[in-house]
């Protein structure tokens, strides 16, 4: 009994404390009973969801919640100093300081690898990678933590991306400094959506923290219903089709055609929104619970007529941080900067160098002359260069923060293509009308078909495990088997058949039915609770998928 109850305070990696687990449940019930006794008071209500975001954060990735502190303490002490600065170029060094810190913490953490490889192919020197936190650890506390591998702390990017928005809303003037570091420390670390977002916003949550509690019932039955529909999505929908299919296929492509590739490829796009959704609804709802309200994160992605459409529904929170901390400061759609320009000769001589092809760098060379050239001499072709520039920069940016490897480099690189040409294209595009039906169906499909493809490369292991994988639908298609291969998985394209239509249902009649659920009366809420509990244990696979943006 004391062994069991010892495993409840102690890391466990193999046991993180995650929303599909029954122990997080009843972690979750022991935090509202004692948050009933203190909720009242905004200062004590503060230091206790800081101390359990910490202990949660502890269970899920063991010491390395000593970075979150760190990052904690870092920006607290330079969210003050830029406050209490008035001299310009000191707080934009101030403010330049937050974001090197909390990008060299990042960059240590999730790219050391992706440098080391890149400094090895271009120049054949092996650099060891050791990790100098768990080693000191180690040293200092008597851990034993592997110190010769570098391990991803989980929500790494999230909370980092949280803090550099606090010190740069804090320069812009859009909010003043927390009160004090515990009231901060609960901001970076608010365990419901630490882990796998959403991303908030200083600016969005910390004028809560000092907001008195408040839950309606109508609010309470939202919150279920968040809660409940995000365990649905995850449990039922992606699990399931992972288990079934898609996990299989792209095991071992090569032992499927390319009909099978394909449904996979549908059947993942699916996958990940509906394991990332339902994880923000579920953070969303428990957030609720305690009083507090967390940026919508999705709003149904695949219902997009346009990959810049599709951008304005996935991930609200990182395509906006993006957007408002990135794509504007590199000049936006009106000017380049020396930032911008500098990234683009970085890269092309990155590319230049990798290659190892004297033609290849002559031709971007010249590609960046003939550019900088036109911008001289054309106001327009300036205007026209400079925004495609900044938008393909911010999306291969945003595709590395995902991950570390060409890979995503790549997925972040398409998909800022992607957006290039709709941008050009929808001036001159003969369906550019979406309020006539067909035109509206034809963006709909040429844009799931586009992010779908490019999902090859979000969930390849390789780069050239992407290329195999879509080079087999046109080349080994399997026409003659594919009856055969609908009828041995129908279960799997039954459901993922009826997920696509439940997210095209019209967003009215997806409203009415959370309007019903936050009205309906507590018996209510409890058989639904009871019933979605049953499916889920009825569908349920044998092993719990791990949620996909905790890699992130």
């Amino acid at each position: 009994m004391m062994e069991q109850l010892s495993s409840w305070f102690t890391y466990d990696p193999s046991t993180p404390l995650l929303f599909t687990q029954q122990y997080f449940w009843v972690f979750f019930a022991l935090v509202m009973g004692a948050y009933s006794l203190m909720y009242k008071n905004t200062a004590r209500r503060n230091i206790f969801l800081f101390a359990v975001s910490l202990f949660f954060y502890y269970k899920t990735s063991g010491f390395y919640f000593i970075i979150l502190l760190f990052s904690t303490l870092a920006d607290y002490s330079i969210g003050w100093a830029i406050y209490s600065n008035k001299v310009k170029w000191q707080r934009q060094t101030l403010v330049a300081l937050s974001v090197v810190v909390n990008l060299f913490v990042l960059g240590y953490f999730k790219y050391a690898y992706f440098v080391a490889d890149f400094i090895h192919d271009l120049t054949g020197i092996e650099l060891e990678v050791i990790n100098h936190f768990a080693l000191w650890t180690n040293e200092t506390i008597s851990t034993n933590f592997i110190f010769d591998r570098i391990l991803l702390p989980v929500g790494i990017s999230f909370f980092t991306f949280q803090t550099i928005s606090y010190s740069v809303d804090i320069y812009r003037g859009h909010i003043k400094p927390v009160k004090n570091i515990m009231d901060f420390g609960f901001y970076v670390s608010f365990f419901p959506q630490l882990v796998a977002g959403p991303i908030v916003r200083a600016s969005e949550f910390v004028p809560q923290l000092y907001e008195p509690y408040k839950l309606s019932k109508e609010r309470a039955g939202l919150a279920v219903f968040w809660i409940l529909n995000g365990l649905l999505k995850k449990l039922v929908l992606a699990d399931y089709l992972a288990v079934q299919f898609i996990d299989r296929v792209f095991d071992n492509p090569q032992l499927y055609s390319g009909f099978e590739t394909m449904s996979a490829l549908f059947g993942y796009s699916l996958q990940v929104y509906a394991d990332f959704s339902g994880y923000t609804d579920v953070a969303i709802g428990i957030a609720m619970l305690m009083g507090f309200t967390l940026p919508k994160n999705f709003n149904s992605p695949y219902k997009a007529t346009s990959v810049a459409d599709f951008w304005r529904r996935w991930h609200l929170s990182l395509s906006t941080w993006l957007r408002d901390y990135l794509y504007i400061p590199l000049g936006g759609n009106r000017e380049g900067s020396i930032a911008s320009y500098t990234i683009v000769f970085a890269f092309f001589l990155m590319i230049a160098l990798i290659v190892g092809n004297p033609w290849l760098s002559i031709g971007l060379a010249a590609l960046f002359a003939l550019g900088f050239v036109l911008m001289r001499y054309s106001r327009g072709t300036e205007r026209w260069v400079n925004t495609n520039i900044n938008l393909m920069l911010t999306m291969v940016l945003g595709g590395l923060w995902h991950g570390s490897s060409w890979n995503f480099v790549t997925w972040g690189a398409l998909n800022g293509v992607g957006l290039v040409v709709y941008k050009n294209w929808k001036k001159i595009s003969p369906w550019a009308d979406k309020t006539k039906a067909y035109n509206k169906a034809i963006g709909l499909v040429l844009t799931l078909v586009f992010i779908t493809f490019t999902r090859a490369w979000f969930r390849s292991p390789t780069w050239e495990g992407a290329i195999g994988i879509l080079s087999k639908i046109p080349s080994d298609f399997g026409w003659v088997t594919a009856g055969e291969v609908l009828v041995a998985n129908w279960k799997f394209y039954a459901v993922l058949i009826l997920g696509y239509l439940i997210h095209w249902i019209p967003d009215v009649y997806k409203e009415k039915m959370r309007q019903w659920v936050s009205s309906a009366s507590v018996g209510t809420l409890f058989l639904l609770t009871v019933t979605a509990i049953a499916v889920i244990y009825q569908i349920l696979s044998a092993e719990v998928q791990p949620f996909i943006y905790f890699a992130f």
